[in-house]
């Protein structure tokens, strides 16, 4: 790309053998053609991929050759905004060539309605493999994080030696500190106990399924079964746009999940926080996690009621702008800056971070916010 090509090349050097594919692979898809495969003038550089199938088809067979993964993930993903390839995804062989990433089923999600049924379980393969991998990162620390979270939340005033918490019984007896031993004399030892089988804590995901949302839906779906397969953490998985859907008797198989949201469409969060209220039952064991970029299409003060409700019974609310890797989406300043007023700070989440920011509010102690 520095030393151009034809007329633009004034170094007198040439490219060849996998120099030169690379930069053919390059040049197709950033070489400055439109979507669609503008013809160019003269002296400019043969680039873009048009809507040839096999063509398309040969140069993700030669990014996934000539780069390393991430790469040709984001290479992927400037192919289908740049030039328009998001219909080529509808064909079984072009599906089988990607590399799979959350970014490629945020786009097979946008197209699910209009996929034929010769695409759709190749579309389900390649969503399960991202889900699979997500699941292999991600559960572990997640359940382990959650775990001792719950074992701290079940405070007890009579620990057994084991169960002591070290940290909260010597700052509860420091006015106990004898100089000339170097010691505290615990008058009152402070302990958790295990966590039981039995449900200790509720936890309601809210999702925004708007089209800008899209790579956090794959991640709350992911976190959503980690969450479920919990026993002491009753998870509930709730979607929405203008209208609201349950999907908690999926909550197992995020794969399932994903493809029973619809990204794209209005968002109403006064109408989904209404409906995830009404199934709270016990309010000071129950973390609300809305997942949106906060741009209400409904009833803006009904919403900030509700949250201002739901916290006033004891409910954790926690506001996730974005929940991805990539920081935090364009969002509406104005409703996130009201939420933090009430008490419930509104920003965007990585996965890694995810697990610390439920183990706090399980906690009901400060956020982790970044």
């Amino acid at each position: 790309m520095v030393l151009g090509g034809g007329e633009a090349d004034g170094t007198g050097c040439a490219l060849s053998g996998r120099d030169a594919a690379m930069d053919a692979a390059l040049g197709a898809l950033y070489g400055g053609s439109a979507a669609g495969g503008r013809r160019r003038t003269t002296g400019e550089r043969s680039a873009g991929l048009g809507g040839s199938a096999p063509q398309v088809a040969r140069w993700l067979g030669d990014i996934r050759t000539y780069f390393p993964g991430p790469v040709v993930q984001v290479m992927q993903r400037d192919a289908i905004e740049r030039l328009g390839l998001s219909a080529l995804l509808l064909e079984p062989e072009m599906l089988e060539a990607v590399e799979p990433d959350v970014h490629l089923v945020g786009t097979l999600l946008s197209l699910n309605k209009a996929m034929p049924e010769t695409t759709r379980e190749t579309a389900r393969a390649v969503v399960r493999t991202v889900v699979g991998r997500l699941e292999k990162r991600l559960a572990t620390r997640t359940r382990a994080t959650l775990t001792g979270a719950l074992d701290r939340s079940a405070r007890i005033s009579r620990p057994r030696h084991h169960d002591i918490d070290w940290n909260r019984t010597i700052r509860a007896n420091l006015k106990n500190y004898l100089p000339e031993y170097r010691t505290v004399v615990p008058e009152r030892l402070i302990g958790y106990g295990r966590a039981s089988r039995s449900v200790k804590k509720e936890v309601v995901l809210c999702i925004d399924q708007s089209g800008s949302m899209a790579a956090s839906v794959v991640y709350a779906s992911v976190f959503g079964a980690v969450l479920a397969s919990m026993h002491s953490i009753a998870t509930r998985l709730v979607v929405f746009d203008t209208a609201v859907v349950d999907l908690t008797d999926q909550i197992d198989d995020p794969v399932d999940v994903l493809f029973g949201t619809q990204l794209g469409g209005g968002t109403d969060i006064n109408r989904a926080l209404a409906y995830c209220q009404s199934k709270i039952t016990r309010p000071a064991d129950t973390v609300v996690v809305l997942i949106s970029d906060l741009y209400e299409g409904g009833i803006r003060n009904e919403m900030l009621k509700r949250v201002a409700a739901m916290k006033a019974a004891g409910v954790e609310f926690v506001a996730l702008l974005a929940l991805s890797d990539e920081g935090a989406p364009a969002y509406d300043r104005e409703h996130a800056a009201a939420l933090g007023a009430l008490g419930a700070p509104a920003f965007a989440c990585t996965p890694d971070l995810f697990p610390e920011v439920m183990a706090a509010a399980l906690e009901k102690r400060p956020l982790p916010v970044p």
